[in-house]
């Protein structure tokens, strides 16, 4: 397998492709405006790739694709072909909202006791009981041929020529390649716990001393510009059938842990799902996002369904500790149902509108007082069939999010992922195979005997807490789309930022500026300030005033990734004159920006 490291930078497509376009310059305080279409991605290389496929006339999707495939090579920790992605996609020509579901599935050969003697999570995750069927090219395919506008082979040049010609490594990757070589016990083949794949590890290891390889390195990935050469000339049949399928078929079963058992069968047979978006109102405005088997959707507009029952609690600010004790309220009273009922809907019984009924979180806010309410326990919403046992496993954050907004009103909100930090570390033709399968339960019972929603069984889709988001405006035009990296909390990422947007007139930059809180259901989790990254604030003093409501106060990281676009839009007649005879009508629409500096966000756009 050819992977090598070589010295000098950069590929000059790439730096043309951003050339003229409104980039954001590193002002952490100011969001970046446009007014024609805007990418935001967690990577420049990736925006840049964007970028430049809006520029010559592409679609939100056609410019997804070449994010995509660039995030796989240049944020492989995060995302890649050989993962999986939900899309939340607003269809300007016929003025409609799709979801697109691109999990990973389990092998048909999926037990429900699959983990239960598989040596505790960390020897799961990185084995090859782990690996589900990849989403991601199949719903790439499936998105252009609806929405594309640009030739299908043009999309993937700009992520073949950096795998060809070379890319800088990221200080992030490189350090999250040094977090996992300081857990093993040894470098030495068979000795490994992470990186047990000898080509994964040559890839993105000093091998002499067992070191990361550091942050600008050149990284050179020949095989995955043969295998994106593959998918642009035979499309998504290429990676689900023939030589790239056996390969990844022969790797998971071959797992140099414990080996799994996914067939070229399996690959031969995935298909993406277009499902119905999960919509509820939040103070006039409509939020759409993710049904099961993600659990955002639900999850985010619980939190601010919730919150909107309960003006009297709301704080005056976004770090008032009345705000943060509502919102973490909110987010104990959403995790509750969460781990309660939110599995694959094609296999389990889920109460979507009765989760958001707005009766029944109108008798759920009533539970929130002025105090910590200590671990909730889910409600009964209409529609709940059967008795069901919890899954409250906290996800690993190997993840990354995409926003789109082109030229032609199309609105694209994506979340892509090969669950942990380099899904379960086994490269194939030149990308990582993910371990989403470790978002199943472990236990396909509760201590009482009741199936849980989320177990494993052959063909489904294991629980996500991904939260790719679109808010509409009171006449259903697209003013918001959001999302965020981050495992289960996504889904606080994601619905703060709606909060700070709508409750407190924060624009996107300054919404994702503000330290995070959230409550899963146990410990209040508030931000660690990050000088020059997030708004400077006295954390301490925050976590007494929540001590003394009651709150166990931790003072962590939290990385999110968001990545927002605000779209703001207005009519004026010519000279800004009032309306009258022969005056010519004009529209106007500026987007507004805002990329996380907790990983490398960026935004481009004109």
């Amino acid at each position: 397998m050819n992977l090598r490291i070589v010295t000098c930078w950069p590929p000059k497509l790439l730096l043309a492709a951003s050339a003229g376009w409104a980039q954001d310059d590193g002002d952490l305080a100011t969001a970046v405006t446009t007014h024609r279409e805007m990418v935001v991605t967690a990577n420049p290389l990736a925006t840049a790739a964007g970028a430049h496929i809006l520029k010559i006339g592409g679609t939100a999707v056609d410019a997804m694709v070449a994010v995509q495939t660039v995030l796989g090579l240049v944020e492989p920790q995060s995302t890649g072909i050989g993962g999986g992605a939900f899309i939340v996609y607003y269809d300007a020509k016929h003025q409609q909202t799709i979801t697109l579901d691109a999990r990973e599935k389990a092998p048909a050969a999926a037990t429900e006791d699959r983990f239960v003697n598989a040596g505790g999570f960390t020897n799961a995750w990185q084995s090859g009981l782990s690996v589900g069927v990849p989403g991601v090219p199949r719903m790439m395919e499936h998105m252009h041929a609806k929405y594309g506008r640009l030739p299908w082979q043009r999309l993937f040049v700009p992520a073949k020529v950096m795998a060809q010609r070379g890319f800088a490594l990221t200080e992030r990757t490189s350090s999250q390649v040094a977090g996992l070589l300081a857990a093993n016990p040894s470098c030495a083949d068979g000795e490994r716990l992470f990186f047990r794949d000898p080509v994964a590890f040559e890839y993105f290891v000093n091998t002499d001393d067992c070191t990361a390889k550091p942050a600008g390195t050149r990284m050179i990935n020949k095989p995955y510009a043969n295998t994106l050469k593959a998918l642009a000339r035979w499309g998504a049949d290429a990676f689900y059938h023939g030589p790239i399928a056996e390969d990844i078929a022969a790797a998971v079963q071959g797992d140099l842990n414990i080996p799994g058992d996914m067939t070229t069968d399996d690959l031969a047979n995935y298909q993406v799902v277009e499902r119905e978006p999960v919509c509820m109102y939040y103070r006039g405005h409509r939020v759409c996002g993710m049904g099961p088997p993600s659990s955002g959707g639900l999850a985010v507009g619980q939190i601010l369904g919730l919150m909107e029952n309960r003006p009297d609690l709301m704080g005056s600010d976004p770090l008032d500790v009345d705000t943060v004790h509502l919102f973490t309220q909110a987010g104990r009273l959403a995790f509750a149902d969460r781990n309660q009922y939110v599995g694959d809907s094609d296999f389990v019984s889920v109460p979507v509108a009765g989760m958001l009924d707005e009766g029944y979180l109108a008798d759920r806010a009533a539970l929130i007082t002025e105090t910590d309410m200590g671990p909730a326990d889910p409600g009964i919403p209409p529609g709940v069939v059967g008795p069901s046992g919890p899954h409250n496993a906290a996800k690993l954050s190997g993840t990354s999010h995409v926003s789109i907004v082109d030229r032609y009103g199309n609105a694209l909100s994506m979340t892509t992922t090969v669950e942990s930090s380099f899904g379960n570390g086994v490269m194939v033709r030149g990308f990582l195979l993910n371990n989403e399968l470790t978002d199943f339960s472990f236990a396909p019972t509760d201590n009482q005997g009741n199936p849980v929603a989320n177990r494993v069984q052959p063909n489904k889709r294991p629980r996500s807490s991904m939260s790719p988001t679109l808010v509409f405006d009171a006449d259903g035009k697209v003013e918001l789309v959001t999302g965020s990296p981050g495992g289960s909390r996504i889904i606080g990422y994601t619905a703060q930022s709606i909060v700070n947007v709508i409750d407190f007139g924060l624009d996107p930059q300054e919404a994702i500026n503000v330290p995070h809180y959230m409550n899963r259901n146990g410990r209040t989790d508030i931000e660690e300030p990050i000088p020059g990254i997030t708004l400077e604030y006295d954390a301490q003093a925050l976590a007494d005033a929540l001590e003394a409501k009651g709150h166990n106060v931790g003072i962590i990281a939290q990385t999110s990734g968001l990545s927002i676009i605000q779209v703001v839009e207005s009519e004026y007649h010519k000279k800004g004159k009032k309306n009258g005879k022969g005056r010519k009508h004009h529209h106007h629409r500026l987007l507004i920006g805002g990329a996380d500096k907790r990983r490398d966000g960026t935004v481009g756009g004109r």
